[in-house]
């Protein structure tokens, strides 16, 4: 069935393949952060475990919105490993790192979901997609104070 909603066919398709980006490093990001919960140790324990919680909860809500967002586009969403996989920017943590790596690593993935967002913010405007220039402004805000937190716990 034809889409309609005002945006052109080949605005909603750079839109979408643009989220889907977004998508894989979201979910790469929610990954990661999953499992530096399951793995930190040290003192700051405790207060890591349960923020590392709040972050890949908010980053697993996140996900259903940017592909919900892609299917009303009417764009098929990534799902599978290996096309995020390939999607991605964000590299997956093959080892156990130091709470303190966790945390780099942890604001290096926001200040990338970050970035991704933003190339796709000028084609969203250009094609007059408010509903996805807001979602974008939404997870740019989620992820640059989300960085600035975890760069606030770096010695």
């Amino acid at each position: 069935m034809q889409i309609d909603i005002g945006i052109a066919e080949a605005d909603r398709k750079a839109i979408a393949e643009g989220l889907s980006h977004v998508l894989a490093d979201t979910f790469a990001l929610y990954l990661k952060t999953h499992s530096f919960h399951w793995n930190v140790t040290g003192p700051m324990f405790n207060t890591l475990h349960t923020m590392f919680m709040t972050q890949y909860t908010e980053l697993w809500t996140a996900l259903d919105e940017v592909a919900e967002r892609i299917r009303a586009l009417g764009y098929p969403a990534p799902g599978s490993f290996s096309q995020f996989t390939k999607l991605a920017s964000i590299k997956e943590e093959q080892g156990v790192p130091t709470a303190q790596e966790m945390l780099r690593q942890l604001v290096e993935g926001h200040e990338t979901v970050a970035r991704t967002a933003r190339k796709v913010f000028p084609t969203a405007e250009q094609a007059n997609d408010q509903p996805t220039a807001d979602l974008l402004t939404q997870r740019l805000q989620i992820h640059e104070k989300t960085a600035w937190m975890l760069r606030s716990m770096l010695e």
